[in-house]
């Protein structure tokens, strides 16, 4: 299962945690987990703070401290930046669900992170039912 989320700025957190959670109500799976994945190079995927905006703005900002836009890369594409961010991040992430929810703490959202848009990128959804 997948869906597509539309990016406005080159960086940026998108908060998926309600497409998400819509994939695992529909799968039926009382007790397992769920595997978030995002099959792009200069995106990714992380769990963080949904109460303060100011936290996804912090974490961007806090990356391109870490990895500059205007570093010297080698990279033709211009994008070696979002790379580097996307390898730091995580390309996936696995949440347990229980009672046919995803149990993430009170605070907790899922972002798709982004690091060359604006772009429609897709996200990877698999419902992964538990053993007994």
């Amino acid at each position: 299962m997948r869906f597509q989320v539309r990016t406005t700025r080159r960086e940026e957190f998108v908060d998926v945690t309600g497409e998400v959670a819509g994939f695992v109500s529909r799968a039926g799976v009382a007790d397992g987990a769920v595997l978030v994945f995002c099959p792009h190079t200069t995106a990714a995927i992380t769990i963080n703070e949904n109460a303060d905006p100011d936290v996804p703005r912090d974490l961007v900002e806090g990356l391109a401290r870490v990895a500059p836009q205007d570093a010297r890369w080698r990279h033709v594409e211009g994008n070696s930046d979002g790379h580097l961010k996307s390898s730091l991040v995580g390309a996936s992430l696995l949440v347990p669900v229980e009672g046919g929810r995803m149990l993430l703490g009170t605070w907790q959202a899922i972002y798709l992170a982004e690091f060359d848009g604006p772009r429609a990128r897709t996200v990877n959804v698999t419902v992964l039912p538990g053993t007994q």
